[in-house]
């Protein structure tokens, strides 16, 4: 009974889940939370995602007997690396505010269809290539010793295998591999600098079943990026559709994506298929926000959002946008109350979300499968009641930790030398429980509401 065991580093904790590498039956599970010195907006020491792990691992009772170890991680994010292996900077995750103007400059060089034909998305602050335009201006010393750029779960597969790889799926979110060619494009890298030798720096991308190498006699797996690692752990299929509620919407399909728009990011995903996604902003954080406004729990915030009426008696909650535009309440009136800026917040992230599921549908995309919810939204009956209505369809909620299952699976998969989609599949990794729409709501009138409170506060 070989074990595997899976790690999903996300920015704020790290989970592993430990799985019997036949039949994916679950024998343990750990988290640990990623305290020290995050760094600056946007930065955060790889340092505090090793400790995590080591706790998140000794959490889930040692772990012992593990035969294959899998990692992914939050993506995108640049973890630049010297010659002597040590870290030339902290890594730089998310969104970085001080690489706007460089994605748009890089931008403006190719224009939006070349940049999604070299390398499916367009460039933004969040793509390692916009922050190595970034470093390249503001920190060229730094930005001189680099000798590997790496993400987050690369270097966590560096540390564990001491092998400089990365899979196809963390791959296609650097902004310098093309999914369309499988290869990366170091002539992409040449709009950052032009005189250097780009080819070395380059981690090999590994096949979804090949291994990094081993560690003390344990196979390591070549990692993937989180979201690519939630997509094995639903054993996702074409047609299927992922709300995550930390900040993605996204899906499978066996053919590039290529959105000149920019909205949806042309990812590839662990199997060899691609996974196209739309970034959105943490629906919880923006729910959670407003219910500490309210001076309400969670929970609290939850069971108001059930007794409120469907529509929030007119009033609608515009998001926070991504940019960094601001979030509108409207339609506040004397006899508006808790219940319903509780309802009309939720209402408004999850027409956000459905948006999301709109922009894949408009680049022929399939989406009319399975919608699953994911993240800490999926742990709100709350939430998934209101998406279910407001869409209008079958939400599944998948119980655990989806991202540590899907390094499981790619653990399991060096292990057999098997595709790991076949390996999901075999697990069984379909359970989640299923929340109806009430028929009598109609979705369609909340979500014209929002699309016109959306306009108006673009005007």
């Amino acid at each position: 009974m070989p074990l595997v065991l899976g790690v999903d580093s996300s920015f704020d904790a790290t989970t592993v889940e430990l799985r019997d590498a036949d039949d994916g039956r679950v024998y343990g599970s750990g988290r640990a939370m990623h305290g020290g010195d995050a760094g600056g907006p946007g930065e955060q020491d790889p340092a505090v995602w090793w400790q995590a792990l080591v706790e998140a691992r000794h959490d889930a009772g040692g772990a012992l007997g593990v035969a294959a170890v899998g990692a992914a991680a939050q993506q995108p994010g640049l973890v630049a690396v010297g010659g002597d292996g040590k870290l030339v900077r902290p890594a730089l995750v998310g969104y970085a505010g001080a690489a706007v103007r460089d994605a748009r400059r890089l931008e403006q060089v190719l224009g939006p269809a070349e940049w999604v034909a070299a390398c499916g998305s367009v460039p933004s602050s969040a793509l390692p290539i916009a922050k190595l335009a970034w470093m390249q201006r503001k920190e060229p010393d730094a930005f001189a010793r680099i000798a590997w750029m790496l993400q987050p779960h690369d270097w966590l597969t560096l540390r564990l295998s001491r092998q400089v790889v990365t899979d196809r799926g963390g791959a296609s979110g650097t902004g310098y591999w093309s999914p369309r060619e499988e290869r990366w494009r170091a002539d992409l890298l040449q709009l950052v600098a032009d005189d250097r030798d780009w080819e070395q720096c380059l981690p090999t991308v590994l096949a979804p079943h090949e291994p990094a190498g081993d560690r003390e006699g344990v196979l390591i797996a070549a990692g993937t990026g989180e979201r690519m690692a939630i997509a094995l752990g639903l054993a996702l299929e074409p047609g299927d559709v992922v709300v995550d509620t930390g900040g993605a919407v996204f899906a499978v399909r066996d053919r590039p994506t290529e959105d000149p728009s920019g909205v949806v990011a042309g990812y590839a995903d662990a199997t060899g298929r691609f996974l196209p996604s739309v970034e959105t902003i943490d629906a919880v954080k923006a729910s959670d926000h407003l219910a500490t406004l309210l001076g309400l729990e969670r929970s609290r915030f939850d069971q108001l959002v059930s007794s409120a009426p469907a529509g929030a008696r007119g009033l609608v909650f515009v998001p926070p946008r991504a940019d960094g535009r601001p979030g509108e309440l409207r339609g506040i009136r004397g006899d508006t109350d808790a219940e319903d800026v509780a309802r009309a917040t939720l209402e408004g992230v999850v027409c956000m979300l459905l948006a999301a599921v709109d922009a894949l549908r408009d680049v022929e995309v399939p989406v009319g499968g399975r919608l699953f919810l994911v993240g800490r939204g999926a742990r709100m009956h709350a939430f998934a009641q209101v998406l279910a209505d407001v869409g209008q369809r079958v939400v599944s909620a998948p119980k655990g930790e989806r991202a540590a299952s899907g390094a499981c699976v790619q653990a399991a998969a060096a292990l057999h030398a098997t595709a790991p989609e076949e390996i999901a599949r075999a697990w069984g990794l379909h359970d989640a429980r299923t929340v109806e729409p009430d028929p009598r709501i109609d979705g369609g009138e909340i979500r014209a509401a929002h699309r016109d409170a959306v306009q108006s506060a673009t005007l």
